[in-house]
């Protein structure tokens, strides 16, 4: 699959479940948090990275608003799609086209959707941390008093 349809076919399935498109991205946003969702080609392969940033509103005195800036900029929570998925990012692969379709829409309904959306609430970002120690980086545990 081409870099361009393979892209092509991550926004419309990112756009399917929630996620407006906007400075080479797709977000989604509450009061609380802004979700950032960046695919990012590998320089060692023709296969890409999904990179979930999570923007906690207010944390270290910051305020976010959709923006080219927050791309490169360090999220207060990354994420990446989960190692069973790593197939549907490579393009060296001759996946029918079908199938990587099918395969992005289990990777949202599966893993993205329910992941995002407990991500844009600090409750839920506290639950996860209490779950796994590690989760979070000790300096936003403790801006949010875990």
């Amino acid at each position: 699959m081409e870099n361009k349809k393979f892209k092509d076919l991550f926004s419309e399935t990112a756009k399917k479940n929630g996620f407006e498109s906007a400075f080479g991205g797709w977000f989604k946003e509450s009061e609380e948090c802004l979700a950032a969702l960046y695919l990012q080609k590998s320089n060692y392969g023709n296969y890409y990275e999904l990179n979930i940033k999570i923007f906690i509103q207010g944390i270290f005195g910051e305020h976010y608003k959709r923006s080219k800036e927050l791309k490169n900029a360090v999220s207060d929570i990354l994420g990446r799609q989960p190692d069973e998925y790593r197939d549907t990012f490579d393009l060296e692969l001759s996946t029918e086209d079908a199938i990587r379709k099918g395969r992005l829409e289990q990777l949202f309904n599966d893993f993205v959707v329910p992941f995002v959306n407990t991500m844009l609430t600090r409750e839920g970002i506290k639950k996860c941390a209490q779950a796994d120690k590690d989760f979070l980086p000790s300096a936003v545990n403790k801006e949010l008093g875990l």
